[in-house]
């Protein structure tokens, strides 16, 4: 305390206003340290003169202080730069006056805004993060309802036409009121982002001023000039994305100086209700409602959420209600540090505890299925389609090849049979096909870092999409001279058509995506050369490509060929002619495209030989029966001795009976035996017993680590690897999967980078986990009868191309489509938390379907900071008793 410096002390005392009347000042106060970083004794001497929220003349201040008009001048102008006074003319005199506010809200906004200031003394962005949790703390819960110094403003176009809505509780009431606007890089993103705890949200242009705010901020260099119509589309942008909308509250009804932009998982304000879990401070008279009858569960508005008060739940009834955790809150509640939610920023949660919808939790991208279905009914294929790609930007591809675990999984498949989601998603997505009507996503942010994707299969062109969107330059570097990965080389067109393919690479390109093909990476250029070319990040992306050995006799002969190998030749147009009789090794789903290809390549006949039997078969059951109709034979229960050979060409394949058993961990384990053994004749062996990664010299002197099966260690939610700017995905990270599981993983990638790339940004702080849980479906009561009882729709198939490399299935009739979402059970709905929502309105903006809106809750006004300390002790009085009320119900409960 000897060291401390006494006027700064004052200085820190008089600015901390209410709150700094209950905390005593030393070194490590966040007002004594960011001040002290700054002011000199004599500026705080001028400073103390002018008294806290008071305008001061220029001549009232040479008065008081007793300095020349120089010296107060010098003076004044340091402190208007740091940010501890605020200036401005008045209309009516011409004359300047100058503002000491609060600490916080205000004062430190305008240290914080001073970017030179702040990279010399990053102590201020951290007695802002530290001030608003330690000193704001104590009042949260005693704020009256809305009467926190900051206050959320709803989006306008959630009350608009509610009836009784206030001018002052429409953002449009302040455009009209001030004649002069500024904008202004977040305060708060800005402190988040010098102590290395941004969120990914950034902070560039973003924050209004208006009024004597926007002249301080234009005069002092902080924020620049706009226009009423620039206003408005930074505000547009704002809830485009997310950000939400709250005004300091502190000048009196219907008197603002700025309006916040703010994400959640940054803002300090917000903190009150996200972290404290004292929402109802700074909360709005308004409150989300949600209509489950119209409500499709599509996870928009909870994504959205500032406060996580929008949650996936189940719209069916359930014969047995699930029973919920009872929180308590601080209306009722003795409120202290264990009250509050010290993880808001890493343990946000989309699902409710009784579940959500089993088609958007099976799927690995978690996509929108229910909602797309819902939009599709109603002839909203554009929207459908925007949907669909905020999770998966090739449902063309996908609607064709996906496994669709979701299909697994439909709650309807338990009454008679699932919902044909796949066909659903390919009529939606095949209206785009047309590149006159395609649906090219609106940037969000003009960035500009380089970045470089290396492998162009479905991980790497599902990164390269996101981090378009931000409008990243983004260079896909291709070993192949054919854009696609597995899907372009290791799926044959009879599934995958590569018009359709190309199709949906074409929008990357529209984007702005540039694509090097023919350029391995590693060999050709190093990650090195291309880190001196000024790329800041790399995703790799190179898949599984590669064929697995037997390790039995006779594999190295003439005539025994990897699968991948052989697809790969095929889909270049290169593939060998084949004759006589083919015997496939392997019982996946790349197994049977394998064999069925072989059937077109001119084989005599094609038998597949598996260990498993036909039902534990990996391959899909629809997958087997086309290849029957191909006339491929499969043989079950056969595992590979020796390759037998004459002259070293391959003349067949001795195989040992396999009986199918499975270990601890329900995984696969066959036992062979060797006595039991049949002779099969062969002049073409094609081994798909599964896939490699080959790496070639593209890691070499990098500091990622392979582990089992030869794939890159990374961190299970970033994807980051051993090497900083390097992360991966897809395949070549998890082993082979299937292409949805890629496409969700290069998102996450995009996510990662974006974040990586960014100063101050980290991986994991703020970031959806998308951690999603079904409902019990055991749990449902579903009356049949209130839903359409249309048996399940199939595709047709063209018989002109049955038997050919061209898709013989024919995308849904429009009629087959209406009908078949008609037949969607609407098992999901969003459910509200009205203690935890603050009514932003930031979900209303989200929907699609005019399922939730904002409904009149409270009453309250914003007034002068001067009349705080009243309010505050008068609701510290009746909280008091509710508090008395509640704990003698506690107590009455136990007995």
């Amino acid at each position: 305390m000897a060291n401390l410096r006494p006027k700064i002390v004052k200085l820190a005392k008089m600015v901390g206003g209410v709150a700094g009347a209950m905390n005593r000042i030393d070194e490590k106060a966040p007002e004594y340290y960011a001040l002290n970083a700054v002011v000199t004794d004599d500026m705080a001497d001028v400073a103390l003169v002018m008294g806290l929220r008071q305008p001061r003349t220029f001549e009232y201040i040479v008065e008081k202080c007793g300095r020349s008009r120089e010296e107060t001048k010098k003076l004044l102008d340091q402190l208007t730069y740091t940010g501890v006074v605020k200036v401005w003319t008045d209309k009516k005199d011409k004359k300047d006056r100058y503002f000491i506010n609060i600490f916080a809200p205000g004062m430190l906004e305008m240290m914080v805004n001073n970017r030179e200031q702040l990279a010399a003394h990053p102590e201020i962005g951290k007695a802002f993060e530290e001030y608003t949790r330690k000193r704001i703390a104590p009042m949260a819960p005693l704020f009256p309802e809305g009467m926190a110094m900051m206050r959320v403003t709803p989006v306008e176009s959630a009350v608009k036409d509610l009836p009784g809505v206030q001018p002052w509780e429409k953002l449009s009431y302040y455009l009209r009121k001030y004649d002069t606007f500024s904008v202004s890089d977040c305060s708060c993103r800005q402190s988040r982002k010098v102590l290395g705890e941004g969120c990914g949200h950034l902070e560039k242009d973003i924050c209004i001023q208006m009024g004597t705010g926007a002249e301080y901020y234009i005069r002092t260099g902080r924020g620049r000039q706009v226009s009423r119509e620039e206003v408005l589309e930074i505000l547009k942008f704002a809830e485009d994305n997310g950000l939400m909308h709250e005004m300091p509250a502190t000048d009196g009804l219907g008197e603002s100086a700025a309006i916040c932009n703010c994400c959640s998982c940054s803002c300090f304000s917000m903190r009150i209700a996200t972290l404290f879990r004292t929402p109802d401070a700074i909360r709005s008279n308004f409150t989300a409602e949600v209509n489950p009858e119209e409500c499709v569960a599509c996870g928009q508005c909870v994504e959205n959420c500032p406060t996580n008060a929008l949650k996936l739940g189940q719209r069916l009834c359930a014969k047995k209600p699930v029973p919920k955790t009872e929180e308590p809150t601080a209306r009722d509640h003795v409120w202290s540090k264990k009250n509050w939610n010290m993880d808001y920023r890493e343990n946000r949660q989309d699902v409710a505890e009784e579940g959500t919808s089993p088609c958007k939790t099976a799927c690995p991208a978690h996509i929108a299925v229910q909602g797309y279905i819902k939009l599709a009914a109603r002839g909203k294929y554009k929207e459908a389609l925007e949907l669909i790609k905020k999770e998966n930007p090739f449902p063309a591809v996908c609607g064709r090849i996906c496994p669709h675990g979701c299909e697994d999984e439909c709650t309807r498949g338990d009454i008679d049979e699932p919902i044909a989601i796949d066909e659903i998603k390919r009529f939606i997505a095949d209206k785009e096909l047309d590149s006159d009507v395609r649906y090219i996503p609106p940037k969000r942010y003009h960035l500009g870092n380089k970045i470089a994707i290396i492998g162009g299969g479905p991980a790497g062109l599902s990164c390269a999409y996101y981090l378009a969107i931000d409008d990243y330059r983004v260079t896909v570097f291709e070993k192949q001279e054919k854009l696609g990965g597995m899907l372009a080389l290791g799926i044959p067109s009879f599934r995958l058509e590569k018009e359709v393919l190309n199709a949906e690479i074409d929008v990357l390109k529209e984007m702005g995506v540039e694509f090097k093909t023919g350029v391995e990476v590693g060999k050709d250029v190093t990650l090195d050369e291309l880190r001196k070319q000024g790329y800041e990040a790399f995703y790799i992306a190179v898949g599984a490509q590669g064929g697995r050995r037997l390790n039995v006799e006779g594999e190295d002969a003439s005539g025994v060929v990897s699968g991948v190998e052989f697809l790969r030749e095929v889909n270049l147009g290169c593939g060998r002619t084949l004759a006589g009789n083919v015997v496939v090794v392997g019982g996946g789903n790349v197994a049977v495209d394998v064999a069925r290809t072989a059937t077109r390549q001119g084989a005599a006949t094609v038998k597949m030989y598996c260990l498993e039997s036909r039902k534990e078969m990996p391959a899909l059951d629809e997958e087997i029966e086309e290849a029957e109709a191909d006339h491929v034979e499969f043989q079950n229960g056969w595992g590979p001795k020796r390759i037998l050979t004459e002259d070293g060409k391959v003349t067949g394949v001795e195989f040992m009976r396999c009986v199918s058993v499975f270990d601890e961990m329900h995984r696969f384990a066959p036992k062979y035996d060797e006595e039991d053994t049949i002779t099969v004749p062969a002049d073409t062996v094609l081994l798909s017993i599964g896939q490699s990664i080959e790496w070639g010299s593209l890691l070499e002197g990098s500091k990622v680590k392979l582990g089992r099966g030869n794939t890159a260690q990374a961190d299970s939610l970033t994807y980051q690897t051993g090497e900083k700017d390097v992360f991966v995905g897809g395949d070549c990270c998890t082993g082979p999967k299937f292409a949805i599981h890629a496409i969700a993983a290069g998102k996450e990638g995009a996510i990662s980078i974006h974040r990586y790339v960014q100063p101050g940004q980290t991986l994991t702080l703020g970031r959806d986990r998308r951690e999603y849980h079904a409902f019990d479906k055991n749990n449902v009561a579903v009356d049949l009868q209130s839903f359409d009882n249309t048996p399940r729709q199939r595709p047709a198939h063209a018989q002109e191309k049955k038997g050919t490399f061209r898709d013989d299935r024919m995308t849904f009739t429009e009629e087959q489509m209406k009908k078949e979402t008609e037949r969607c059970l609407g098992c999901g709905a969003v459910q509200v938390d009205s203690y935890m929502c603050v009514g932003c309105g930031m979900c209303t903006t989200k929907c699609k379907f005019d399922a939730i809106h904002l409904k009149r809750t409270g009453h309250s006004k914003p007034d002068l900071y001067e009349k705080l300390p009243v309010k505050i002790a008068a609701n510290a009085v009746k909280r008091s008793g509710k508090i008395a009320a509640s704990s003698v119900k506690t107590t009455r409960r136990k007995d």
